[in-house]
């Protein structure tokens, strides 16, 4: 039976400590354990494997080999090490843990090392780039400190790199996650030459006249960890040509555009897209169970029979909360017919409060919306509900509800938010999609496209979204669904292991 090893930052599970030390363990959470969960349980431990052979062999045909697969992850917390530490070399598949019937190994890597790594390189420095996100006349600023940062973030791969090469069985194939491991391509290459590599990047990936604000030797060596790999996996075009484009510019490197390859001390790396969907089917059926349909009724008994426009983020500077309510403020102050007739949803899932920024940003959307609520607010409507607290059956219940669907991101890689809530959709939503968003490249034709720069171009697009007629909402929201579901998680997966071969 062929092996799959996955590497990524965060694990399919998690744990939280009780008072009484117990561990309790839980799906873990973010759009990457999403996109991945459908390759779950595929350890070859099972008794039966028709499950494993229709999804994670999507596209293979019947009676398809179903791989062993082997989850490598970080611990995030001081109860994810706890349990690393309880497991043997943190196999928690080996201690009586089941998560999802895989096999995972969660890498006790030192605190400080995994603070540095995560924060201030992965989230504070590679994520801004990728996000165009710095205010360049103060930030970056790259000093001693940032090198000691950057020394943790060799380690942290390191980490991975070693657990992948002690684990992987001969000729096995690794699939390596994101910008947290973007050196682990090439580590694991020079560990273990025998191995086949994927890296799938889930950010954007910036111009080079952007990626040039890293230090020159770092912009190379991340650029060059990938290249380790056989396959670099981007989840739109753009994205994919901008790495091309980066690597273009080192020294020794030949592009190949029309083939999508580049060849670095004869080693090749294939370059591909693969735009990550949704499950339709699990998706509708998570949307009907009793907890979203017990929050249909109370967001439907808050709102009454107002129209909806809805939003789901994370306060993560790039998803550009901020502007999206200021656009609703414009639209009610130019278009006062909608006063009292429609209720914007915002649901802003707390993120990064670690990090100052994201504390300010989360303060930031705070005052916005009650400047909205403020401004027009009456005895008997309440103009905007912000909730900041998790609740993803609550989400479930705003898509099936919602009339338009904002989704105005800076930018992003894919935004799947762009796409759970048309196919959730009960009666044909409308989608106000940022044109800096991944997902617009595969549902920009039948969404009304903004700058998520433009206040009030945007602000005027929620107005068009309200009014557009029933028919055409319909129409359009069916070509948005069957758009979002054109590559599920199973296949999007499989089809990296194919490139492979």
């Amino acid at each position: 039976m062929s092996q799959v090893l996955v590497a990524s930052n965060r694990g399919p599970v998690s744990f939280s400590l009780s008072d009484d030390g117990a561990l309790t363990m839980r799906r873990g959470a973010g759009g990457l354990v999403s996109g991945l969960a459908g390759i779950m349980g595929r350890t070859g431990r099972e008794s039966g494997t028709e499950a494993a052979a229709g999804e994670a062999g999507a596209g293979a045909g019947a009676g398809a080999e179903v791989p062993e697969v082997l989850w490598v992850c970080a611990a995030l917390g001081e109860a994810d090490r706890a349990a690393a530490r309880h497991a043997p070399e943190g196999r928690l598949d080996l201690a009586g843990y089941e998560p999802g019937g895989a096999a995972v190994r969660m890498l006790d890597i030192p605190a400080a090392t995994f603070q540095r790594a995560y924060n201030a390189v992965a989230n504070s420095t590679l994520w801004f780039v990728h996000h165009l996100l710095y205010d360049t006349p103060s930030t970056p600023h790259f000093d001693a400190r940032s090198r000691r940062d950057w020394q943790s973030y060799e380690a942290y791969n390191a980490a991975f790199a070693d657990a992948l090469a002690r684990d992987a069985a001969p000729g096995a194939k690794a699939a390596v996650q994101d910008y947290h491991l973007s050196l682990t391509p090439r580590m694991l290459r020079d560990r273990r030459p025998d191995l086949k590599i994927v890296h799938f990047s889930h950010t954007p990936w910036a111009p080079p006249e952007y990626y040039r604000l890293l230090p020159d030797d770092i912009g190379e060596r991340i650029l060059d960890g990938i290249l380790g790999a056989d396959h670099a996996a981007f989840l739109a075009d753009r994205w994919a040509e901008a790495f091309l484009d980066c690597c273009a510019r080192l020294p020794g490197v030949k592009v190949d555009r029309d083939a999508r390859t580049v060849t670095r001390a004869g080693h090749v790396t294939g370059v591909g897209v693969y735009g990550l969907g949704v499950d339709g089917d699990a998706l509708r059926r998570r949307a009907a169970e009793p907890d979203v349909t017990a929050r249909v009724a109370a967001l439907r008994e808050q709102v009454g029979d107002r129209r909806l426009i809805v939003r789901v983020d994370r306060t993560e500077l790039s998803k550009n909360i901020v502007r999206g309510l200021a656009a609703y403020r414009e639209m009610l102050v130019n278009h006062p017919e909608w006063r009292g007739r429609v209720v914007h949803l915002a649901f802003a899932y707390p993120s990064r409060h670690d990090l100052p920024e994201y504390r300010e940003y989360t303060a930031a959307v705070q005052r916005m919306a009650a400047r909205i609520s403020d401004e027009f607010g009456t005895d008997g409507w309440e103009p905007l509900i912000l909730q900041v607290n998790d609740d993803y059956p609550r989400s479930l219940a705003a898509y099936r509800m919602a009339d338009v669907l904002l989704v105005n991101p800076i930018r992003d890689g894919m935004n799947l938010v762009a796409k759970e809530g048309p196919v959730v959709s009960e009666h044909g939503c409308a989608l106000v999609l940022s044109r800096e968003a991944g997902a617009a490249g595969e549902l920009g034709r039948d969404a009304l496209i903004v700058n998520p720069y433009d206040v009030t171009q945007t602000s005027e697009a929620l107005h068009q979204a309200l009014l557009m007629p029933q028919d055409q909402r319909t129409a359009r929201c069916e070509r948005l669904r069957a758009a979002a579901t054109a590559l599920p998680p199973q296949r999007w997966f499989s089809e990296q292991l194919a490139a492979l071969d």
